[in-house]
C-alpha cells in the first residue's frame, strides 16, 4: 500500500510579516483533515539540488502559536529553480520522493513565477497553490487588496518616520528615508502619506520616461529651499528604493558593478542611493550658498520580520486556511486571494504578463484620488508656485537668486506635474471624481 500523500509548504523571496500565520493556518487545516504536513527549509535552496534532508515535519502543537511572530518558521531563500531546467526537474523529483502531492508556496512575484513553472513541470503529479507575500504590495491583485505584510511594514515604517520627524525638527536637519519597493512605490507612499512626511518620491511619478538623477536632486533641493523660505530647516523625504532602477545608467555608474540575486534582480541595498542623493543635494545647495544637514536612513530590514499587526494576522490565517482547503479539495495552479472577505483563486495563467512572460506587477496609480491628495500635501516646488510672484520671490531670495534665475534653475520640475485634482460633486453612479 502506498504511503499517504503529504502537503508541503515552502517560502521564497524576502521575509514579510505574516508568513508564520499562513504556515500555521494551513498546517492546522491539513492536519485536521488527516493530511501530513512538511515544511521545506530555506525555499528552493535544497530541493532544487536533489537534497531532501532539510525538511521539518509540521504539527498542530508546533505551529499553534507561531502566528504571533515575524520571520519564517521554516526559513526562506531567493534560490531560483527556473534558471536551470535540471534544477526544476530536481525540485519535482525531490517533492515526489517526499511523497508530496500538494505544494503551498508563499512569496512574491519571483516565487509566484517559480510556482507556475514547477506546476507545469509536475504535469499534474503535484498540485500547487501560491499565497502572495510582499511588503512591496506590488502583486497584480485588485487595487483594494493588499499583499500580506504590507500593512504591518507600513505601520512600523510610519512609527520610525514619526520619530525621525521629531528628531529632524529638534536638530534642524533633513532625513532622506529610503523605503523598500523594488519596482513599485506602494510602501514609500503608504509610509510618507500616513506619517505626513515633507515629500515622497516614487518610481511611478516618472512613468514612461527615463529618470535623470539631476531631476531627483533638484526636486529635493527645491523642497529644502521652499521649506527654508517658510522658516523651517528640517524635513523628511521618503524615497522608494526602486527609483534606482529607473535612473539613467550614465547618471549612476555604480549600477553596472552591483551584484544581482538568483532571479536577476539588482541588489538595490548595495547601491547606497541615500548617500548619493545626500552628497548631490548638498552640492546643489552649496552652489546657492545654502548649508543643510542631511542624514540618509534606509528602512526595510527593520520591517520585514516584524511581528504582524492584528490585521495581517487575521488576513494571513484566512489565506493559509483557504490555500490548504483549496489544495485538499483538488484545486491546482492558482494564487490564493481574499477579496471583500471572500476566497478568490486566481489561475496562474491570469498572472502572466503577455510581453514578459513573468508575473505582472501592480504599480501605484498616479491618476488616483489617493495619489492626488498625497501630492497636494507634499512640500515641493509646484506649478502654482511659479504662477505666484510673491511666493516665488521668497524662494528666490532664500536661494540668493533673482526670480528669473530661480525659474531657470527649477521651473523644469513642473513640466510633468500632474494636473490639479477636481472633485465632481455630482458624479454618475459608480464613477469617482476624475482628474481634469
Amino acid at each position: 500500500m502506498s504511503a499517504p500523500k503529504k502537503l508541503a509548504i515552502l517560502v521564497g523571496g524576502g521575509p514579510a510579516p505574516g508568513i508564520n500565520s499562513v504556515i500555521s493556518a494551513a498546517t492546522i487545516r491539513a492536519q485536521l483533515e488527516g493530511v501530513e504536513v512538511v515544511g521545506i527549509r530555506d525555499g528552493f535552496e535544497w530541493v532544487m539540488h536533489g537534497n531532501v534532508d532539510n525538511i521539518i515535519p509540521l504539527t498542530i502543537d508546533q505551529v499553534s502559536r507561531i502566528h504571533f511572530r515575524g520571520g519564517s518558521h521554516i526559513g526562506i531563500s531567493r534560490a531560483n529553480p527556473t534558471k536551470n531546467p535540471q534544477h526544476l526537474e530536481n525540485t519535482v523529483i525531490s517533492l515526489l520522493r517526499l511523497n508530496v502531492a500538494h505544494l503551498l508556496t508563499i512569496g512574491g512575484d519571483d516565487t509566484a513565477y517559480s510556482a507556475m513553472k514547477l506546476e507545469e513541470k509536475a504535469g499534474g503529479r503535484i498540485h500547487v497553490a501560491h499565497v502572495p507575500k510582499t511588503i512591496d504590495n506590488d502583486l497584480d491583485l485588485p487595487p483594494y487588496v493588499d499583499t500580506f505584510g504590507f500593512q504591518t511594514a507600513r505601520h512600523i515604517g510610519v512609527d520610525i518616520v514619526k520619530n525621525l520627524m521629531v528628531d529632524a525638527r529638534t536638530t534642524s536637519r533633513w532625513y532622506f528615508v529610503i523605503a523598500m519597493g523594488r519596482k513599485a512605490g506602494h510602501l514609500a507612499l503608504g509610509i510618507g502619506k500616513a506619517a505626513g512626511a515633507t515629500l515622497t518620491l516614487i518610481p511611478e511619478e516618472f512613468q514612461g520616461r527615463r529618470i535623470r538623477l539631476n531631476e531627483i536632486v533638484d526636486t529635493l533641493a527645491g523642497a529644502i529651499i521652499k521649506r527654508l523660505s517658510y522658516g523651517r530647516r528640517d524635513g523628511v523625504a521618503v524615497i522608494a528604493e526602486g527609483l534606482v532602477l529607473g535612473i539613467a545608467p550614465e547618471d549612476l555608474a555604480e549600477l553596472s558593478e552591483v551584484e544581482k540575486d538568483a532571479h536577476g534582480n539588482v541588489r538595490i541595498a548595495e547601491v547606497n542611493i541615500g548617500e548619493i542623493l545626500k552628497a548631490e543635494v548638498n552640492r546643489r545647495l552649496k552652489s546657492f550658498g545654502i548649508k543643510a544637514t542631511i542624514v540618509a536612513k534606509n528602512i526595510g530590514y527593520e520591517l520585514r520580520c516584524a511581528d504582524p499587526i492584528p490585521m495581517d494576522m487575521e488576513y494571513t490565517r484566512d489565506l493559509g486556511y483557504c490555500a490548504a482547503k483549496f489544495l485538499l479539495s483538488g484545486g491546482n495552479a492558482a494564487m490564493i486571494s481574499m477579496q471583500g472577505g471572500e476566497f478568490v483563486p486566481i489561475p496562474f495563467t491570469e498572472l502572466l504578463d503577455a510581453e514578459t512572460g513573468r508575473a505582472r506587477i501592480r504599480m501605484v496609480d498616479v491618476h488616483s484620488t489617493r495619489y492626488a491628495i498625497a501630492r497636494r500635501y507634499m512640500i515641493r516646488l509646484r506649478r502654482d508656485d511659479f504662477d505666484d510672484p510673491h511666493e516665488l520671490a521668497k524662494f528666490a531670495a532664500t536661494a540668493g537668486m533673482t526670480l528669473q534665475q530661480f525659474r531657470g534653475e527649477f521651473e523644469s520640475l513642473i513640466a510633468n506635474e500632474p494636473p490639479p485634482y477636481q472633485i465632481d460633486i455630482h458624479p454618475k453612479k459608480g464613477e469617482p471624481g476624475k482628474e481634469e
